[in-house]
């Protein structure tokens, strides 16, 4: 009986596979034919869901059945997962020789001040709108975590979230702040710690800073490796394409493992918060519109060339693997200078993310505070938890968990019960798919209003209605 079911279940897994493949050629098929990068994409997430969408509507049943999506997943993450590793391989390599290369072009301190500071800024101010539209929304849909039922894996993340609030409440300002600081540079270039991506952005800004610093002294030593950058960094941009080619193939198993796994009943218990939170993610991407035709900036071309990382965000639920995909984005068509595009989202990873560190904490926030006989729609508790999640995004996604991590944080500093927000752990993937693709759309504007402010934008680049594809041929959008 047993090897019949795994014969029955090989079977029909070989045959998931060959569908997968087929529409691997037919993809391969449109990057032959120079298909437009966008439209890759998008054929790859528009294909992904509807094979996911069969997979489940096949095989969602018994046990039998659910092996097969989840062998076949098992296939098909060689391929999402892989690429997305492929990604974080080049992560770091890319914010080193990017940023000294910016600084050894700037040649100054004055400009990479700027840069920061108006980087950083902007994703601040962005994830206070982004906690003040997450109550909105709260408000209007009227959530609450009042009455809602637990089942064993709900109570299991509770008493796991419950279990990580000391380290969540370990974590000051201070010492967040005394951690970007790289003690050992080479080991945050390997990602090591929670907080390598700041650390490696310091380092970076350290490096450049002192080869600007002997320009003068000896010009030949500074000639001899500023073109040692030059060469590495045209050797990593060389990486960076060759990795982004894979995007609609990353895109389309990513997609098809997510919408075959997803549970359609959980999602239908918790559709009031699922349209609610969607609801904030799509307002807080109009405000990032608004801002960039605050800036006199086309927001419909804007959000057309933003689409593909966007897509690649949402399916792979990773804002630090989309950082070489933002920065191209930003440099080849947004016309965003290299120094300031990689500021941005070096930054959008790690500090301000509008999604997970701005919605999410403080829609909970709003959920929970009834719990325990609080009224959360006062002025003071409103004040209060929007400060806190604006301060509290600072290094979250850096510090390790992302959303949750910035849940405990603001439950915790506000004397909340954190184990309740274990109740919405069914539709978590859900949700964080569109937090992720808002976290990186708050980068890119941040990078774009940077470069915009300081006179940097290359206009012929944005304007252009011709979308540059990955292997340098340019057709129309």
């Amino acid at each position: 009986m047993i090897s019949s079911i795994a014969s029955y279940s090989s079977i029909y897994v070989l045959i998931n596979l060959a569908v997968a493949l087929a529409i691997g050629v037919f993809m391969y098929r449109q990057q032959y034919i120079e298909a437009t990068f966008t439209v890759r994409v998008l054929t790859g997430l528009g294909l992904g869901v509807g094979l996911g969408a069969a997979m489940h509507l096949l095989y969602g049943g018994d046990v039998a059945t659910v092996a097969v999506i989840t062998t076949t997943n098992a296939y098909l993450d060689i391929v999402g997962s892989g690429y997305v590793k492929l990604l974080q391989m080049i992560v770091m390599p890319l914010i080193m020789v990017s940023i000294v290369g910016a600084i050894l072009k700037l040649k100054g301190a004055s400009s990479v001040g700027k840069i920061s500071a108006l980087t950083i800024g902007t994703l601040l101010a962005t994830t206070m709108v982004a906690a003040g539209i997450g109550i909105l929304m709260a408000k209007l849909f009227g959530l609450t975590a009042i009455g809602l039922s637990s089942t064993a894996a709900e109570v299991a993340r509770g008493e796991y979230l419950q279990g990580t609030l000391a380290s969540a409440k370990a974590v000051t300002l201070p010492s967040l702040l005394l951690s970007f600081i790289p003690t050992n540079p080479f080991l945050d270039l390997t990602g090591a710690r929670k907080t390598s991506t700041i650390a490696v952005v310091i380092f970076s800004i350290f490096i450049g800073l002192s080869a600007t610093g002997i320009a003068g002294a000896k010009p030949l030593l500074f000639a001899s490796f500023t073109q040692f950058v030059s060469v590495a960094q045209a050797i990593i941009m060389r990486m960076v394409t060759l990795v982004l080619r894979l995007t609609p193939y990353g895109v389309f198993a990513l997609m098809t493992m997510v919408v075959a796994e997803s549970s359609y009943a959980d999602i239908l218990k918790l559709i009031n918060f699922v349209v609610a939170s969607y609801s904030a993610l799509l307002l807080m991407f109009a405000v990032h519109l608004c801002l960039i035709a605050g800036a006199g900036l086309n927001p419909v071309r804007f959000a057309k060339k933003i689409f593909p990382v966007l897509a690649f965000a949402f399916t792979s639920r990773t804002s630090m693997g989309a950082i070489p995909m933002n920065v191209q984005t930003q440099t080849q068509r947004l016309g965003t200078p290299e120094g300031i595009a990689n500021f941005a989202a070096s930054f959008g990873a790690t500090i301000g993310q509008n999604g997970c560190a701005g919605i999410y904490p403080a829609m909970l926030a709003i959920m929970i505070a009834p719990t325990v006989g609080i009224d959360p729609f006062t002025f003071n508790f409103i004040a209060q938890l929007i400060a806190i999640v604006t301060v509290g995004s600072i290094g979250v996604a850096g510090v390790g968990g992302g959303a949750t991590f910035a849940a405990l944080i603001v439950l915790s500093t506000m004397n909340l019960p954190v184990a309740l927000a274990g109740l919405l752990i069914s539709v978590e993937p859900l949700i964080d798919m569109g937090r992720t693709a808002l976290n990186v759309s708050g980068a890119i504007t941040a990078g774009t209003i940077t470069s915009r402010v300081l006179g940097e934008t290359n206009m012929d680049v944005f304007n252009s209605e011709a979308e540059l594809n990955l292997d340098g041929a340019e057709k129309p959008v």
